[in-house]
C-alpha cells in the first residue's frame, strides 16, 4: 500500500476526547454534544470564505473538504458504507458497519448526551476534538470571552500538547474504551494499519490560522514540542494498553502491538536460507521472535538524547529491559512495560514543560540519522515514523524562521527519496532507507 494512501487511511480514524485536563467538573447536562450544525451559522464557522476578523469562519468548509486529508474527519462515518467498510463488518460479523459500536467509537463522535442537532452520520465532528459544546457554545464568542474560561466550561485545551496527544491517540492509536481499539483481527479483516505522528497529522487537520489574535489567546504552536510530546505519549499509550486487558487475544498475545512486517513476509524454502530480517541493537530478543513495534521508542530515544539527556539513559535501559522481558514471560513484560511507560511519561512532562528549543530540531535530525539511532531502523514501521519525523522537523524549522522556505524546497528531493524508500512495504529494504534518510539529514544539517 502506498504511503500516501496509508496516510489517508490512517486519517479516517479520528481523535476523540481523552480525559479531563484540570477542568472543573460540570453537571452532565452542561456537557452534552450539540452537533456540527450548532457551529454552522454564517456568523460562526459556516462561511464560504475565510474572511472573519477574529477566526477564519470557514472552518466547516475546510472540515468538509471532499478530497483532501483535511476533510477526512467529516468522511469518517461515510467510509463505513464503502466497500471496505462493508467487507470488514461482514468478516467480523458486526452487522451494519455504520451502526456497529466497534466502528462508531472512532468513525463518529462518541457522545453519551446528545443535543437535538447531533447526527451520528456527521462523522468526527467539531466536538470530537474540541469537547462537548453545550457548556461553552453560547459564551465562547462573547465579547471578553477567554480561552481559559472556555476550557473551564468544557472545551478541550488542544493548545496543550499532552491534551491534544491524548485526544488524537484515542483513535489514531487506540484506547481502552469500547470501539477505540483496532485489533489484529480488525486489521486482518481489511482495516488500514494504525500509525500516527501528532504534529504531521495536526497540520493536515488544521482548520485555522495562527494569526496574532490566536497567538495572543493561546500562544504559537511549537511543532518541535508537539512532535516530541506525541512520540512520548504514543509510547506510553502503547505500553499501557499492552499491559492491560487489550494485551492478549485468547491464548495469544494481541498482535496489534507487534511489528507487522516481522511476520508478513514472503516465505522461502530452498537449499540455502534467505534471511529476511536484520539484528536490531535496540532489541535484545531471540532471532526470529516477532518484535514489539518500537517505532515511537526509537524516535523518542533520539529526542531524549538532545532535549532531556538526564532521562535518556533511563529510557533506553527501560526500553531494552522491556524487549528482553517479552522474550521470557507476560508477567515480567507487563512489569517492564509499566516502568518504560513511566519513563516515557517523564519525558512527555519534560518536553511539555519547556525543555524543547527550536535549534534542537537540527540536533534531533542528526541523532535520527546518526550511528546510535540509525541502525535501529531495521523494520518498515519504524522507518515510516522516521521519515515523517524528519519531514515534520524540517517543516518546524521553516515555521520558526530558522530555515527559509526556499532552502527547504531545495532539499525536498532528499526528503522525497526517503519517502520513496518506504512507499511500498513489500519492497522495503533497510539499507536503502538508511542511506536515503542519511542524505536527507545531511542536507538539513547543512542549513544550520
Amino acid at each position: 500500500m502506498a504511503l500516501g494512501v496509508m496516510l489517508l487511511g490512517w486519517l479516517l480514524l479520528s481523535g476523540l476526547p481523552g480525559g479531563e485536563w484540570g477542568v472543573a467538573d460540570a453537571a452532565p447536562a452542561a456537557r452534552a454534544y450539540t452537533g456540527v450544525a450548532s457551529c454552522a451559522g454564517s456568523t460562526c464557522h459556516g462561511r464560504m470564505e475565510g474572511d472573519g476578523t477574529v477566526v477564519r469562519q470557514d472552518e466547516l468548509m475546510r472540515w468538509q473538504e471532499p478530497s483532501t486529508p483535511g476533510g477526512a474527519h467529516s468522511r469518517a462515518h461515510a467510509v463505513l458504507n464503502g466497500t471496505r467498510g462493508r467487507q470488514i463488518a461482514a468478516t467480523l460479523g458486526l452487522g451494519d458497519a455504520a451502526s456497529a459500536p466497534a466502528c462508531l467509537g472512532c468513525h463518529s463522535t462518541a457522545a453519551a448526551a446528545r443535543g437535538a442537532r447531533f447526527l451520528t452520520q456527521d462523522g468526527v465532528g467539531c466536538e470530537a476534538c474540541h469537547g462537548p459544546a453545550s457548556g461553552w457554545i453560547a459564551s465562547h464568542y462573547a465579547v471578553g470571552a477567554s480561552h481559559a474560561a472556555n476550557v473551564a466550561a468544557g472545551m478541550t485545551p488542544l493548545d496543550r500538547p499532552q491534551a491534544r496527544a491524548s485526544v488524537c491517540l484515542d483513535c489514531h492509536f487506540g484506547s481502552a474504551r469500547d470501539g477505540q481499539f483496532v485489533t489484529h483481527r480488525i486489521m486482518a479483516a481489511g482495516h488500514p494499519r494504525i500509525s500516527f505522528e501528532l504534529d504531521l497529522f495536526s497540520s493536515m487537520q488544521a482548520h485555522h490560522d495562527e494569526d496574532g489574535d490566536y497567538a495572543q489567546r493561546k500562544g504559537r504552536t511549537d511543532s518541535l514540542k508537539l512532535w516530541a510530546v506525541g512520540q512520548a505519549m504514543a509510547v506510553e499509550r502503547a505500553l499501557t494498553l499492552y499491559a492491560g486487558a487489550k494485551g492478549t487475544e485468547g491464548a495469544f498475545p494481541e498482535f496489534y502491538f507487534f511489528d507487522c512486517q516481522s511476520c508478513h513476509r514472503r516465505i522461502y524454502d530452498q537449499a540455502e536460507r534467505s534471511k529476511t530480517w536484520e539484528a536490531n541493537p535496540g532489541r535484545p530478543i531471540p532471532a526470529g521472535m516477532p518484535p514489539f513495534n518500537d517505532e515511537n521508542m526509537i524516535l523518542l530515544s533520539a529526542a531524549a538524547r538532545v532535549a532531556a539527556p538526564g532521562l535518556a539513559g533511563r529510557f533506553d535501559a527501560d526500553s531494552r529491559a522491556f524487549h528482553a522481558a517479552i522474550a521470557r514471560d507476560r508477567a515480567g513484560a507487563v512489569a517492564a512495560a509499566g516502568r518504560l511507560a513511566g519513563s516515557a511519561r517523564a519525558l512527555a512532562d519534560a518536553f511539555a514543560a519547556g525543555g524543547m528549543q527550536g535549534d534542537m530540531a537540527f540536533a534531533i535530525v542528526r541523532e535520527i540519522a546518526g550511528s546510535a539511532i540509525s541502525p535501529r531502523f531495521t523494520d518498515y514501521e519504524g522507518s515510516v515514523q522516521a521519515v515523517m519525523a524528519v519531514d515534520t522537523l524540517l517543516n518546524g524549522l521553516v515555521k520558526s524562521g530558522r530555515v527559509t522556505i526556499g532552502a527547504a524546497a531545495g532539499i525536498r528531493a532528499d526528503v522525497n527519496r526517503a519517502y520513496a524508500a518506504v512507499r511500498e512495504p513489500n519492497g522495503y529494504r533497510p539499507g536503502d532507507f538508511r542511506a536515503a534518510l542519511g542524505s536527507a539529514a545531511r542536507s538539513i544539517g547543512a542549513l544550520q
